[in-house]
């Protein structure tokens, strides 16, 4: 997914967005949670209750509004794709689903587009 596409599938989230915004990685990080045997940071997300790990950047937070992230995790914590969903802070959550991490990019911002008013 790119900027291109985020311009065509969400406008509303696209508008609110900083004009010098080149990568989708400035949005969301969305990464595989796995047995980190080094690290303790993680311990309240185990690998096998949530798959996925869910960082929304500062970027979008401040784009976006608290209010609406706020509607975001209330959607996605009742989210047909989602089986699990863990709250660690405002801005990081665990995910059992199916989807993968694209899967996962376009249910957030559709999320997104949807709460946005």
């Amino acid at each position: 997914m790119n900027l291109e596409n985020i311009k065509q599938m969400y406008p509303k989230v696209f508008k609110t967005l900083p004009e010098d915004l080149d990568e989708l990685r400035y949005l969301m990080v969305i990464d595989e949670n796995y047995m980190d045997e080094d690290s303790d940071e993680f311990d309240g997300m185990d690998p096998e209750d949530f798959n996925y790990l869910l960082y929304i950047t500062d970027t979008l937070q401040e784009a976006v509004g608290e209010e609406v992230i706020v509607a975001l995790v209330k959607k996605l914590k009742v989210h047909k794709e989602i089986q699990e969903f863990y709250l660690s802070e405002i801005d990081l959550y665990g995910l059992q689903t199916g989807l993968d991490k694209e899967g996962i990019g376009h249910m957030v911002l559709s999320t997104l587009e949807e709460v946005m008013a």
